[in-house]
């Protein structure tokens, strides 16, 4: 599989979303952009992404409903064409999954369904608060045999599980989140890595943030191409 970066662009201003894809662009790596719900929430947001087709776009929804409503959510999306990835929550369970692939197929044969883990800003204490009695470790191998039974196309997990759940997800994509740069403040993130050490444990695509978007957005690029050699 083709390595892909994604930026993650959350911002609800239009015009942020278009310098982030101004000064991201290069011949050196494959940058897509990853657009969560603040963006996709906004007045600009769904017209924006309506007519950008000149780039890959991994919508970050996390859908988590009851199966009908996740099939009907997705098949409103049918006219963002140009959309590649779409998030769901693994948590959701089975059904939910299956009909999430299932209103994806029809609506865009592209259109891969990616199965959100643990987010990257949960410890195994702050999973522990909520009543999970597993690890996260043990958790996000379950959710991997979750999500491939049910036909997703990839999952969602930190750089800290991939190697877990390489040897079940062997023909599936697995994105990495809660990535930064060498050196880098995590801020609000728990479970970070560099994106050298998640390709390097298998992810096949990451998600970087902030230490792309914060600063100069041109030299942080750089910084990130000369972190991955």
């Amino acid at each position: 599989m083709n390595k892909k970066i994604f930026v993650a662009c959350d911002t609800k201003k239009l015009s942020k979303i278009k310098n982030i894809f101004k000064n991201t662009k290069t011949d050196k790596i494959t940058i897509g952009y990853k657009i969560g719900l603040e963006f996709f929430y906004s007045k600009s947001g769904r017209s924006f992404l309506s007519k950008e087709n000149k780039s890959i776009i991994f919508l970050d929804l996390k859908i988590n409903d009851i199966p009908n409503t996740c099939s009907s959510a997705i098949k409103s999306l049918g006219d963002l064409k140009n959309i590649k990835y779409l998030t769901v929550h693994i948590n959701g369970g089975y059904e939910m999954l299956k009909a999430a692939k299932i209103a994806a197929k029809k609506i865009n044969n592209n259109l891969k369904i990616l199965g959100v883990t643990i987010l990257t800003s949960f410890s195994n204490k702050s999973l522990k608060k909520i009543g999970h009695t597993k690890s996260i470790n043990k958790l996000v191998k379950q959710q991997a045999k979750l999500a491939k039974s049910a036909g997703l196309d990839g999952i969602v997990c930190s750089g800290y599980e991939i190697k877990k759940i390489k040897s079940i997800c062997k023909k599936m994509e697995i994105v990495t989140p809660g990535i930064r740069l060498p050196g880098d403040n995590p801020q609000d993130q728990k479970r970070v890595v560099t994106p050298k050490e998640a390709f390097k444990n298998g992810a096949t695509s990451i998600v970087i943030g902030r230490s792309i978007t914060e600063g100069n957005i041109k030299k942080n690029i750089q910084r990130l191409i000369k972190s991955l050699k």
